[in-house]
């Protein structure tokens, strides 16, 4: 199996200290690299191979400036590349950390770092007299140019494939790349499972829909959920294993992986519990590290799975049966909610004007079909919150509208136009929608919008949103259908990026049903 690079956590330390006593000879203690820990001027990064720490690198940040203060790896590893590895993967990070130039002392004596570093783009820039002080050795300076720069391009292209090829060289052709995380999704009514490696390859997508169990109530009950959750949850990740060992043409164990991802929250509380529960009971048992993951963060990187220019800084609009909520994305990791539903989520709305109808559940889907053969402007429904001048959203008062139609039209003995209500519904959404999403952008300055959620399967509002972005030079960008509801393969995605920098969930960590972004 490949080598990868991800940032250093706490379990790390001893590993990092044991490299460092192998080869300085004033090295850190463990008490000073657990205060680097939690910085948010540092960035630490390690080399890892199933799940030993190889080597490791670090950096402090000043203005837009870096100090590369260690960089080392084991000694039964040295001259494979390891370190031109570390040094790409902490340009790539301190570039998006916004800094241009990266300076570090090394000694004198020390010909083959000097050679490293002078491949890595750093040239000398002075001597500091007498800087080592258990030896009295003197330091070399040095300053790399502008990593931001165009000149900087090739040599930075150049390092992050040499870097890569080092990672590589630790497995055969025939090994997984890494890391390889098993996902588990519980936080509705869809009890899913994921294998993916190296966050792009999906080896296994297991989901064991409950929509027939919920279909006779007219939408989710929160208690028969975690039921058919507690029912489904080993069965679907045994499946999810059995189909990874499949593509992977071997055995795989829960050893075998590198983490372990579930969706903590946002959701129902008691669908949650199920799979953080069962989650912690193999990350407990297996020794993998235990990933948690926000439900939106996923449903954001599966948009990104499809379409590799869906990258930040953008502006996301999350619509689903639980959720509507327009965020700020300026970079992966950092999310800033702009507005949210103050009542009824999008896809709520649909599922109890569907109910309404007895069109049945889910509701979207029937209405959106139903709407095609509709007039939108047959019915003026209100546009909640449209001139409020904030970019929250209210969908009760649209519920209540379309009630009350309802009630008028059989008061006077008229038969309900299902057609025309569908479609004028869906035009009253729809056009707050892109509003707000219009506003979001404008607001954050940004020209790529990403959809995500159940309801950016609806067609009517991918092309009412495409068609209005456009007009404003914004990209937007859509999931594929399989990703819009709810999958472990996005938590597999976004645990991914949480596994890989640095952030772990304790086993002792509860299901958080009101998690917030950010």
């Amino acid at each position: 199996m490949s080598a990868y690079i991800r940032a250093l956590t706490a379990t790390d330390i001893e590993a990092v200290t044991a490299i460092e006593r192998a080869s300085f000879p004033a090295p850190w203690s463990e008490e000073l690299f657990r205060c680097e820990l939690g910085r948010a001027d540092r960035v630490w990064l390690v080399a890892a191979h199933k799940r030993a720490v190889l080597g490791y690198v670090g950096a402090a940040l000043v203005g837009n400036e870096a100090h590369i203060l260690n960089l080392a790896v084991e000694p039964t590893f040295r001259r494979r590349g390891l370190a031109s590895a570390l040094i790409s993967a902490a340009y790539e990070r301190l570039v998006a950390e916004g800094v241009v130039r990266v300076t570090l002392e090394v000694r004198t004596s020390n010909a083959a770092a000097i050679s490293l570093y002078e491949s890595a783009g750093l040239t000398r820039a002075g001597v500091r007299p007498k800087y080592y002080s258990e030896t009295g050795e003197d330091a070399v300076i040095m300053w790399s140019g502008d990593l931001t720069a165009e000149s900087s391009r090739k040599l930075l292209e150049s390092l992050s494939a040499k870097g890569a090829e080092a990672l590589r060289m630790f497995g055969g052709p025939e090994d997984l790349p890494r890391p390889l995380v098993l996902a588990i999704e519980t936080s509705c009514d869809e009890t899913a499972a994921a294998v993916m490696a190296a966050g792009e390859t999906v080896l296994a997508d297991v989901v064991a829909s409950q929509t027939e169990f919920h279909h006779r109530f007219g939408g989710v009950v929160p208690e028969i959920a975690s039921r058919k959750h507690t029912e489904a949850i080993v069965s679907t990740v045994d499946e999810a294993m059995a189909r990874a060992s499949e593509a992977a043409g071997r055995p795989l164990a829960f050893g075998d992986l590198d983490a372990i991802a579930v969706t903590h929250g946002p959701g129902l509380v008691g669908a949650l519990v199920v799979g953080v529960a069962y989650a912690k009971g193999l990350a407990m048992a297996s020794g993998v590290p235990l990933v948690g993951v926000n439900h939106l963060e996923g449903h954001m990187f599966a948009t990104a799975m499809g379409d590799s220019a869906a990258e930040p800084p953008f502006v996301a609009l999350i619509v689903s049966g639980g959720h509507t909520s327009l965020i700020h994305v300026p970079r992966w990791g950092v999310y800033r909610t702009l507005g949210e539903t103050l009542d009824d989520a999008v896809g709520e709305a649909f599922d109890k004007v569907a109910k309404l109808l007895g069109l049945g559940y889910p509701g979207g889907p029937v209405i959106s079909r139903l709407a095609e053969e509709g007039d939108p402007n047959a019915i003026p429904f209100p546009r909640a919150m449209l001139h409020s001048g904030d970019l929250a959203f209210s969908l009760s008062g649209l519920k209540t509208a379309v009630i009350n139609h309802v009630r008028a039209e059989e008061a006077a003995g008229r038969a309900i136009d299902v057609h025309d209500l569908a479609a004028s519904f869906q035009a009253a959404v729809i056009d707050v929608q892109v509003a707000k999403a219009l506003s979001a952008v404008k607001e954050c300055g940004v020209d790529r919008f990403v959809l995500g959620g159940g309801v950016a399967a609806n067609r009517a509002l991918r092309e009412a949103l495409d068609t209005a972005m456009r007009r404003e030079g914004v990209s937007v960008h859509v999931p594929s259908l399989d990703l819009c509801t709810d999958n472990a393969v996005m938590i597999a995605a976004a645990g991914t990026f949480r596994f890989l920098e640095g952030d772990r969930l304790a086993l002792d960590a509860e299901a958080d049903p009101g998690l917030r972004l950010g």
